[in-house]
Order: structure tokens, then sequence, then C-alpha cells
């Protein structure tokens, strides 16, 4: 992904559709080669995670061309890439593998992003039955090296329908089921940087799989 950094730190000075139509060329050239990088990391994934088996490359990238009919941001572009890896694509509400290419915020994730009410209650509620197994798996040195940090947002007060103390609070307060691997900008242009990814990926997977467990109950 030779460029890539470069051409989204300038994108980040001259946010506007003069400068990205003066560079489309370029940006037609570093999309390409990112949708072909995205193909084989959902290749090497699926060799290990069966569900991604015949997943559409086309799915899962996000466009750059932000919607900012209700935003008071009206830059028109995103200065990041992004890809999201689960069975269904970017759309669906299974836990899946998401990569973020961003200056200063390359970054490796996965889990599930903004359930709706349905999922995060049910979520909540096999966190808090199975939390044994939750912990074994969020908390293993090796996930926590590689993804320290949980994102998204969490409720102040501990969900009424649970214990008010105890180790599964700071679990079921949470609305997202999100990890973040952060990874210096120069990850991208290591020769084997798609092995590496797939490899810190995967590492998800036990997660994911504890999560979409109950994704599949409610049949999404």
């Amino acid at each position: 992904m030779t460029g890539l950094i470069d051409f989204l730190v300038e994108l980040r000075k001259n946010n506007n559709r003069e400068w990205f139509q003066a560079h489309k060329g370029e940006y037609d050239a570093l999309r390409t080669q990112f949708i072909a990088d995205v193909e084989q990391l959902i290749a090497r994934l699926a060799t290990y995670d069966e569900e991604l088996r015949g997943l559409r490359v086309e799915d899962c990238i996000y466009r750059i061309y932000r919607d900012i009919r209700f935003s008071p941001d009206k830059t028109p572009y995103k200065t990041y890439f992004s890809a999201y890896i689960a069975r269904g694509g970017k759309k669906s509400p299974r836990a899946g593998y998401y990569l973020h290419i961003e200056p200063g915020n390359v970054a490796l994730s996965g889990g599930i992003w903004c359930p709706d009410t349905r999922l995060i209650k049910a979520l909540r509620q096999a966190i808090y039955d199975n939390l044994d197994e939750w912990q074994s798996i969020v908390e293993a040195p090796q996930f926590i090296q590689n993804y320290p940090t949980f994102v998204g947002e969490t409720l102040k007060m501990t969900p009424r329908d649970f214990p008010k103390e105890g180790d599964h609070t700071k679990w079921v307060k949470r609305k997202d089921y999100t990890v973040w691997g952060l990874q210096t900008d120069d990850f991208i242009s290591r020769p084997d940087w798609i092995e590496q990814a797939a490899q810190k990926l995967l590492l998800i997977k036990p997660m994911n799989d504890f999560l979409n467990y109950t994704v599949d109950e409610l049949s999404y």
C-alpha cells in the first residue's frame, strides 16, 4: 500500500472536490490496490474462519464519500480507507474483522459495533450467563497484548436486569463489543503486512464466535 498514507495526509489538508478530482487517478490506483489487498486478507482469514468463505470483497469495502446530508461537517471525503469483513459484508449485524487505514490511526479491529436494542440486551445476558468463558477470551494475555482497548460507549449505570456489583458490571454496561489494535503507519508498507494482519485479526475469532452464537440465536 505504498503511497496510501501520503495520499490520505494530503486529502486531510485538501478535503474538497477540486483537489480530489485533480488527484482522482491516484485515488483510483490506490483503491484498486486496496481492493486487491483486502481480497487477499479475506482469503487468508477464510482459511481459519469458514463463514467467510465465498465472501465478496465488494461487500466489505466502505466508500470514501461521506454522507453529509445531516452532518455539520460538510467535508466531502473520509480521510481513511476501511473494510468490514464478516458474513454478509459491511451491513451485517455479525461480529467480524475491521481494517482501518488512516494517518496516525492504522488499526486492526473486530467485534460488534452499534448492535440494535434487541441484540445488545441479548449480548449482555450472554456475557453475564457465561462470564468465565467471556473473561477467558478477552483477558487472555495474547489477546490483551494485541487488543488492549475496547472502544465505544458505555452506560453510566449497570442495567437494571443485572446485579449492581461484580466482575460482570463493566461488561454489561457496554453499548459495543469492539476491540481496537493500533498499528504504526508503516505497518501497511511491510512486504508481509497482509499475513501479519490475518494472524492478528484471527486472535479476535474466539470473541467473534462467542458474540455470533447470540446473533445466530436471534436469527439475524
